[in-house]
């Protein structure tokens, strides 16, 4: 149960962190004289789409949350056997770290105009993106190569699970990604451009966190933290 605490109230946290820079708990019609006395009353400057994928992304968050702590709750048990991590998720993971950036890279660009450079930040994104999910089918086969099949093991089933979920997302946010790319090339640079890189920068930063999080747990540094937290809350 601490762990599900823990990680739900970083969750939270977050949340609230994120709602609080948007000023969309703020009351204004509290306030007493001229608008401009009152300037962090101001409604929220955040475009709507911006919002509901940061709530899409909170429920993300709070689902692979549940996921991890039911990692936890497992390996407790008998038949739990830890298996090796495949080394390719080292590449993996900075194949994703290189997607962030690039994406990021790519909203920079889309603010100042630069398209050549707009354009090469996003397919640069997508490729790495790719290069990700190609490297993560040959964790799979490296996993299953050593024997560790989600039938036999409760430790493998739940990579393959915390993996695929993962992956998923991946490939969901590559569809958006891919019509950014090619609006990117077909138009100049306008305001729903800016927006839609802006939007995949946002996903990507925070399925990198996510990821980094699930590589932690999958290597085991998660656990000890845990039991560090534990014992401090005991």
């Amino acid at each position: 149960m601490s762990a599900i605490v823990i990680f739900l109230a970083a969750i939270a946290a977050i949340v609230g962190w994120w709602l609080s820079r948007q000023r969309l708990m703020s009351k204004p019609w509290l306030e007493a004289g001229p608008v401009t006395a009152f300037p962090e009353t101001e409604a929220s400057l955040m475009h709507p789409a911006k919002i509901g994928l940061g709530v899409f992304l909170a429920v993300v968050g709070a689902l692979f949350a549940l996921l991890i702590s039911a990692y936890f709750m497992r390996m407790v048990y008998a038949d739990w056997q830890a298996a090796p991590v495949p080394r390719i998720l080292w590449l993996n993971t900075a194949m994703l770290v290189l997607a962030s950036m690039a994406l990021q890279g790519a909203v920079s660009a889309a603010h100042k105009g630069r398209l050549d450079n707009l354009r090469l930040a996003l397919l640069t994104g997508a490729l790495t993106s790719v290069a990700f999910l190609g490297g993560q089918l040959l964790a799979w086969r490296d996993f299953a190569a050593e024997g560790y099949f989600a039938t036999e093991n409760p430790a493998a089933s739940f990579f393959y699970l915390l993996t695929a979920m993962h992956g998923l997302h991946i490939i969901g946010g590559l569809v958006a990604l891919g019509r950014v790319n090619v609006r990117a090339w077909q138009r100049v640079r306008s305001e729903r451009l800016i927006l839609s890189t802006e939007l995949c920068a946002m996903y990507w930063h925070v399925l990198l966190v996510v990821w980094l999080v699930l590589f932690s747990v999958l290597m085991g540094w998660a656990a000890d933290l845990i039991d560090i937290c534990r014992g401090l809350l005991t």
